[in-house]
């Protein structure tokens, strides 16, 4: 009877343990011989997609189950740049890139896709933005705005809505008070996960 309480114990209490314990690291692939690079001083999430031609500066990170496809056409991010949990950064095969500036910050279950964003640029949770549409710097994309396809958006302004649709201009209060802050404070938050 004794080993088979052995037994019990160490495929109850200390396998999972191990297992736990384990370091587990996110999906970052090649794609047609094409592989992601990133900078220095990144973070991405242990489930967290990088696939194929995608390049990020430094002090960039990649939260929970975010994606970023660089499958089908490249993928190109600047400096300190977050991507959110959940959020999918994709691009359209012959047709659209996907280019993110420095300090942009992809909000939670957004969706970027073959556009550029410039830099300074907040990207609100749930919102989607459209192949060929241009966001210029220092810019608030609401939360859920859909920014429909070819749309030029001009620096300086929150777009809202479904199709979004500008609201207002931002003061230099804004920009430092949620566009930068939410940037510096994910880089910050990268940092309490670095082993």
């Amino acid at each position: 009877m004794q080993p088979f309480f052995i037994r019990l114990f160490l495929l109850n209490i200390v396998l999972p343990f191990r297992i736990f314990k384990q370091k587990i690291m996110a999906l970052i692939k090649p794609v047609n011989g094409i592989h992601p690079q990133y900078g220095d001083n990144c973070f991405i999430a242990e489930n967290a997609t990088i696939v194929g031609d995608v390049i990020m500066g430094d002090d960039c990170s990649v939260w929970f189950n975010a994606v970023i496809r660089g499958d089908v056409n490249s993928i190109r991010m600047g400096n300190k740049v977050n991507i959110q949990d959940g959020a999918v950064i994709h691009c359209t095969y012959q047709k659209t890139k996907t280019f993110l500036g420095n300090n942009v910050s992809v909000g939670h279950n957004a969706i970027v896709h073959g556009c550029t964003v410039h830099d300074n640029v907040l990207i609100g949770m749930g919102a989607i933005v459209m192949d060929n549409c241009e966001i210029g710097s220092n810019t608030i994309i609401a939360a859920g705005a859909v920014v429909l396809e070819n749309t030029k958006i001009e620096s300086g302004c929150i777009y809202a809505g479904v199709p979004a649709k500008k609201v207002k201009d931002i003061s230099p209060e804004l920009i430092n008070g949620e566009i930068n802050r939410i940037a510096n404070n994910y880089l910050m938050y990268a940092g309490w996960f670095k082993e």
